[in-house]
């Protein structure tokens, strides 16, 4: 029975952290749902444009992993880059989805909770003053068109880098965000506000970058496994860009890494056979 979760909201849920600045994550524990079918997860995850990258559920699901040793996590990539909160609306496309690819989970496994990250298209007074109402009908929705009336529902803050970045100006109004955020996870049962505090941003600015993105995994986890607010960085979080990365690995991951290197181009057939029929040879 893989324990599921879905994730939504726009780019910094979806992931855009560049892949070569962290170690991979490759644990045959750790599901994607693909298709409808449950692969081992390789990032990235949530493949919503050609440029997406390292999201904060992979560390997430590998930190999960790492106190559910006998039990398997299985992640349901629906984010959207760019979406306001408009775009999610309920019997919308992006909501229909999320709840069509969450029903599809849940035929295999249990829904455990829903990873939200959305707010940068919402940093205006007047958008701002109104995520309280809209996000409210969706998260409902939710929670009634999936039968988990009590699911936990993570939700993360916006970086205090936006403001820094080549569009700062289109981001002043982020901590506005924010305070409703926070406010929406103090009045709702079984919802949890992560903190994006001390995080760093790729050189665009807007989206965190990949060593951020497995702390900020880290930081969700907390708050989905202690069931409270994480208002500060965690103690030793810096060491999540290794997480997972000291753990030997099987021969169903040594093969996964490996066929991801080849059909990337970054090795040849000759090479790819010889350290195919070295790893069958080892085990």
């Amino acid at each position: 029975m893989i324990h599921s979760f879905i994730m939504v909201g726009q780019s910094n849920m979806a992931g855009r952290g560049f892949l070569k600045d962290v170690p991979p994550i490759c644990n045959e524990r750790i599901k994607m749902l693909r298709n409808g079918r449950w692969q081992i997860m390789t990032e990235p995850i949530n493949y919503d444009r050609p440029f997406s990258g390292v999201g904060l559920a992979a560390s997430f699901a590998a930190a999960w992993s790492q106190k559910n040793r006998n039990e398997e996590i299985g992640l349901i990539p629906c984010a959207d880059g760019g979406t306001s909160l408009d775009d999610w609306a309920v019997e919308g496309v992006l909501f229909e989805h999320a709840v069509f690819q969450a029903k599809i989970a849940q035929r295999t496994g249990i829904l455990d909770g829903i990873l939200w990250h959305q707010g940068e298209n919402e940093c205006s007074p007047e958008l701002s003053s109104r995520y309280q109402e809209k996000f409210l009908l969706i998260v409902e929705a939710f929670r009634r068109e999936l039968s988990v009336p009590d699911i936990p529902l993570i939700i993360g803050g916006l970086g205090d880098y936006l403001t820094s970045g080549m569009f700062g100006e289109y981001f002043k109004e982020y901590p506005l965000v924010n305070k409703e955020l926070e406010k929406f996870a103090n009045t709702q049962e079984n919802c949890y506000f992560v903190t994006a505090s001390g995080l760093q941003a790729n050189p665009d600015g807007i989206h965190m970058n990949a060593v951020s993105q497995r702390i900020f995994g880290l930081r969700y986890f907390e708050a989905f496994d202690k069931h409270q607010n994480v208002l500060e960085p965690l103690k030793g979080e810096n060491s999540a860009i290794n997480i997972d990365s000291e753990r030997p690995l099987s021969k169903a991951e040594r093969i996964t890494l490996l066929e991801n290197k080849f059909v990337k181009g970054d090795l040849s057939l000759e090479a790819y056979q010889a350290q195919l029929a070295k790893i069958n040879n080892q085990m």
